[in-house]
């Protein structure tokens, strides 16, 4: 469909179509007719797809920048040290694909099957599909409306062969838009485990991921809890802890007490992770600090 009006009265609405916001709207005869109000059957088969998936995490912040796909990085391959648990990792960002990158994957493609898409494993137990697999170079733009991001996470959810999975980690771009409504869309008959919500100390971070909560609270997804990213930095030489980005306002832990959700953790500033392809180098792997 194409752009609405601001008081559009919504395709299941019973003045769909023909209420006085609708006239001049592109799609007032679609909405007249019913057919906008139909539900998708990419859901039911979506449905059918994650029977074999156990469980499904999605890793959120109304912030840019905090680290979420950092935190998804090592929380997939956290989970994946037990070599008994299969563990996928699906990047939603379409315009900011970081996860390649972070992985270590940059240069790699999809596959097709007769089962569907293949993802790309780092392990064994580690699969990750991105779309930043399906670009011709790593600096290519993607230039897409809400459409058709909506139907590339719906190709990721419901056209790729995962297999039988313990987790499923959903890494999201920043913000409350097309990419978090399609993904909690298609899984809500799938049972969305919850969301973990990254931020960082400061106001600035803290005052988006509030909209991020609400946002959470009004689609009725689980918040499994709060982890605070870059919180303090202690110097290899002087071992004195340093506050980067100060908690002017009590950082996540008074947010989280205010808010009344979890605070899962605090995860301190690290040199080892800015080294290049850090999740699948050796050394860096042993000094990291989920491989404790």
């Amino acid at each position: 469909m194409e752009e609405v009006p601001h008081d559009c009265p919504g395709a299941d609405s019973t003045q769909a179509g023909r209420g006085a916001s609708c006239q001049g709207c592109p799609n007032q005869r679609l909405c007249a007719s019913g057919a906008g109000a139909a539900p998708d059957p990419a859901i039911e088969e979506i449905k059918e797809k994650m029977k074999t998936v156990k469980h499904k995490i999605l890793v959120l912040s109304g912030k840019g920048g905090v680290g979420k796909s950092t935190f998804s990085a090592h929380l997939a391959h956290g989970l994946a040290e037990d070599e008994n648990t299969q563990v996928a990792l699906l990047d939603t960002d379409i315009c900011g694909p970081s996860i390649p990158k972070i992985m270590g994957l940059e240069g790699e493609q999809v596959h097709q099957s007769g089962s569907g898409w293949s993802p790309v494993y780092v392990e064994d137990n580690l699969g990750v599909m991105s779309v930043g697999f399906l670009l011709s170079s790593p600096d290519d733009a993607v230039i897409w409306r809400g459409p058709k991001k909506n139907g590339m996470i719906k190709q990721f959810l419901r056209d790729v062969d995962w297999g039988d999975v313990d987790y499923l980690l959903v890494d999201t771009p920043p913000g409350t838009s097309d990419e978090h409504l399609s993904v909690v869309q298609y899984l809500a008959s799938a049972h969305i485990d919850g969301a973990v919500i990254i931020t960082t100390p400061q106001e600035v971070s803290l005052q988006d991921v509030r909209k991020e909560i609400s946002f959470c609270h009004k689609v009725k997804l689980p918040i499994i809890g709060v982890v605070e990213n870059m919180s303090g930095f202690v110097c290899p030489r002087c071992k004195k802890e340093s506050q980067i980005f100060p908690p002017t306002t009590g950082g996540a832990e008074a947010m989280c007490r205010d808010l009344k959700v979890p605070l899962l953790g605090k995860v301190p500033l690290d040199p080892h992770i800015g080294i290049q392809e850090f999740c699948s180098s050796p050394q860096s792997k042993e000094e990291s600090p989920i491989s404790s």
